[in-house]
């Protein structure tokens, strides 16, 4: 067991080292492609980069069930099970059309990360009520500018391990409604054990991806909300379940 505690805090270090390692190396890149709105396409460019580096660097790999392909000329709104760090990464590696984060504001206090995290993020502190207002509105102002915005809408990671999938928040949806623009929704298989918020836990392996078919919003109104919400959580649930199964 103590061997296992020692690989599993070298592997989780080596994880946190490449992440500072590699933002050092893109850092004068980062840096001018974060101080203006009009270079974020150059940014996203870079983002992607670190996000191989660093899922692959740590010893993962990906198979992908795609369903529908993105139109690069169009905005989505992403939309995945949240379980693990990697998921940002996973993201980022999967969709090419540049967009957003929608992330929790703790994380803007991680050093060197946390910096560039909160340049290139929309913050939202769960808590406020007046936060998540105004992270809509800068999601919408996102999405207005021609970018796509991803939201793991069960609003964070629960503590309990045990729930496959935690029940959704309501702004993807109604973001998704407002500007007539499809859902994607992606489900993340194995992540929860291979890469868990736990420090000492986890193996790499390779993560099955399955890339849903998109979820159409137009004439919809907020009045079918509850539904646009409830279909595509049953669209991201169904594989968690069968693989827990098996």
């Amino acid at each position: 067991m103590l061997l296992k505690k020692i690989a599993w805090f070298l592997w989780k270090i080596w994880f946190y080292t490449l992440i500072l390692i590699v933002i050092l190396v893109l850092s004068p890149f980062l840096i001018v492609s974060l101080s203006t709105d009009k270079f974020y396409r150059f940014f996203f460019i870079l983002a992607r980069i670190w996000a191989h580096c660093v899922f692959y660097g740590t010893g993962f790999t990906k198979k992908v069930l795609v369903k529908q392909k993105f139109d690069p000329r169009r905005s989505y709104i992403l939309t995945a099970n949240h379980t693990s760090m990697m998921d940002i990464m996973l993201m980022l590696i999967l969709v090419k059309n540049p967009f957003v984060f929608v992330g929790k504001k703790e994380l803007a206090k991680l050093p060197i990360f946390g910096y560039f995290y909160k340049k290139a993020c929309i913050l939202v502190d769960r808590s406020s009520a007046v936060s998540r207002q105004k992270t809509m509105i800068a999601a919408a102002q996102k999405l207005a500018n021609g970018l796509s915005v991803c939201i793991f809408p069960e609003g964070g990671v629960p503590d309990d391990e045990s729930v496959v999938l935690d029940e959704f928040k309501d702004g993807a949806f109604r973001l998704a409604i407002d500007f007539e623009i499809p859902v994607v929704p992606m489900t993340f298989v194995g992540l929860k054990k291979m890469f868990p918020f736990r420090f000492f836990a986890g193996y790499p392996g390779k993560v099955l991806i399955h890339q849903h078919p998109f979820v159409e919003t137009k004439g919809l109104t907020q009045r079918d909300k509850p539904q646009l919400k409830e279909e595509v959580r049953e669209m991201i649930l169904k594989p968690l379940l069968w693989h827990e199964s098996v």
